[in-house]
């Protein structure tokens, strides 16, 4: 099943995790929609800047550390998604006590080896 992906953070450069991650989400069938900080493309994903209106998003992972999410945190709440996922650097307390509060499951784990061990 297809799961409605924000990837926030998102880069163009290859070596970068939020990169595979967009790269493997694709080739596992997810939808994304990824936002960084400058617009650019990772294949045929657009990356945007700023905070599009979204609907719908299943999952946000994240690729920025906590300060750098202070800007994103009501967004983030407002896309109502089913779960956030913390990648490794990226913890905040903040945000995951309002995620939990709000009803959204919150993980500290890593997309990439979700996706490889069927956990996603």
């Amino acid at each position: 099943m297809s799961k409605k992906t924000l990837v926030l953070g998102a880069s163009p450069k290859p070596e970068r995790f939020s990169n595979k991650a967009i790269r493997a989400l694709v080739e596992y069938g997810h939808e994304v929609v990824a936002i960084g900080l400058r617009e650019s493309e990772v294949g045929d994903i657009k990356i945007v800047q700023g905070f599009p209106p979204l609907s719908e998003i299943h999952t946000v992972t994240l690729y920025m550390n906590a300060s750098n999410q202070k800007d994103y945190i009501e967004y983030i709440i407002n896309l109502k998604p089913k779960r956030i996922i913390f990648n490794p650097g990226t913890w905040n307390e903040d945000l995951a006590d309002l995620a939990d509060e709000a009803g959204i499951e919150v993980d500290a784990d890593c997309t990439l080896v979700m996706l490889a061990t069927d956990s996603y």
